[in-house]
């Protein structure tokens, strides 16, 4: 069985593939990625290194070929060109005759408020159409989204959000990637759809979190999106990414990511790594 792992190199597919390698041999284990030479070490490892190419879609084609189960990474950019990408990969896996998608996709994918679950109801839709088995690996947030936040912390900035009281399912990177390859390796996944959210918990609950591992007390500031607004353009963000973190914000104060599930765990057969320990990872501790 040859399984495949898109976008190998990024920050989730890296960890997914370094799961993988613990139960299956490289000879059965493929990646696709934009740049082959990134992906060197796991040449030299003897995995299956292709060159695919989200904008080429003929390179999708090749890097499919006689796969067994694929990993569709969720790629980065804005909702429409993520779209076009990713329906290239549906349309290039359903050519080849690709057996399983298992794609990261976002909790609550058909109501969430977020705008990036557009691409994500979207891909989701272009999957189902194809007529290949699939499951849809609903994230919740990493735990590395609030790297920014955890690393002002270290430095005595006060924890900024504006979300009030409202809950996020914080999980590490890491176990949506261990997750993803029991997917990917395991059976009676077909056709499935899975919510993986972490404990649910307020900004104040994470931020006593990284409070408690740095032996610090943490100043957190619960704001309105404007003042929020300010604070991020006073940090040197550009425009539009201020824009986008302010109707995120807003989406997780209506409760975009407060999805209640203990679906990670079951499929990681263990309990969720403690954020303290992600937080340490982040920190260098």
């Amino acid at each position: 069985m040859k399984i495949l792992v898109t976008g190998a190199t990024g920050h989730l597919g890296s960890l997914v593939v370094e799961a993988l390698l613990q139960t299956v041999s490289a000879g059965d284990l493929a990646v696709s990625v934009r740049n082959p030479e990134k992906a060197e070490a796991l040449r030299a490892q003897g995995v299956d290194v292709r060159h695919g190419d989200f904008d080429q879609p003929e390179t999708l084609e090749k890097a499919f070929a006689g796969v067994d189960r694929l990993l569709l990474i969720s790629t980065d950019g804005d909702n429409e060109t993520r779209i076009r990408q990713h329906q290239a990969a549906v349309h290039a896996a359903k050519k080849t005759s690709v057996g399983f998608i298992a794609y990261t996709s976002v909790v609550n994918a058909e109501k969430n408020t977020l705008s990036l679950a557009e691409v994500h109801r979207a891909t989701e839709q272009a999957i189902r159409e194809s007529g290949i088995p699939y499951s849809f690996l609903r994230n919740n947030w990493y735990l590395e989204n609030e790297a920014g936040s955890v690393q002002a912390a270290t430095q005595g900035a006060p924890w900024v959000h504006a979300t009030n009281a409202s809950q996020v399912g914080w999980a590490t990177r890491s176990d949506y990637a261990h997750a993803a390859a029991a997917v990917l390796t395991g059976e009676g996944h077909e056709n499935s759809v899975y919510e993986l959210s972490g404990k649910l918990r307020t900004q104040a609950e994470l931020a006593a979190i990284v409070g408690e591992v740095l032996g610090q007390d943490i100043n957190v500031q619960n704001v309105d999106d404007a003042a929020y607004a300010d604070i991020m353009k006073g940090a040197g963000l550009p425009d539009f990414v201020v824009s986008m973190l302010v109707d995120m914000q807003s989406a997780i104060r209506e409760g975009a990511l407060a999805v209640e599930s203990d679906t990670l765990e079951t499929l990681l057969g263990r309990s969720a790594q403690p954020l303290s320990e992600g937080v340490k990872a982040i920190v260098g501790k």
